[in-house]
Formats: C-alpha cells, sequence, structure tokens
C-alpha cells in the first residue's frame, strides 16, 4: 500500500495521513498466484501454502481496513 504521512499536516488541522492507494481489484489469491515463488510453493506443499495464504489474505485485508480508516480519520493521532 502506498501512503504518506506528514506530521506537519496535523498543526493545520488536517489529516496527516494520507492513502494513494485504491481499494485492490483483484483478489490477493491471485496476485500471489501470479508470483512464481507462492505459486511454487503451493504445488510443492498445497496444505501448507493454503493456510499462509488464508492468514496473509485476511492480515492484507485488514491492515488495509485500518489504513482506510486513518485516512478517512476515523482513528486520531
Amino acid at each position: 500500500h502506498l501512503y504518506r504521512y506528514n506530521p506537519d499536516a496535523k498543526l493545520l488541522g488536517e489529516n496527516p495521513f494520507k492513502l494513494d492507494s485504491k481499494e485492490p481489484k483483484e483478489s490477493f489469491r491471485d496476485f500471489l498466484m501470479d508470483e512464481v515463488r507462492y505459486s511454487s510453493l503451493a504445488k510443492t506443499f498445497p496444505d501448507i501454502a493454503e493456510k499462509l495464504f488464508s492468514e496473509a489474505e485476511a492480515e492484507a485485508a485488514e491492515k488495509y481496513r485500518i489504513y482506510k480508516s486513518m485516512a478517512d480519520g476515523n482513528i486520531i493521532f
């Protein structure tokens, strides 16, 4: 995710956190499978890969949700 943080913006009464990334359109899993290192892992260790991919997908979604809340001003600095 691309974001900017400018602590001086707070002095001007503005939100110092700006989220530049848009919400992903492609699924996280599709993104992973486009990378050889992850698709190889899925072929070699499918059960372990599935668990790891599910955990990573949930963490990425939560991280984006937090960043979005920060950019919308729902989390105050």
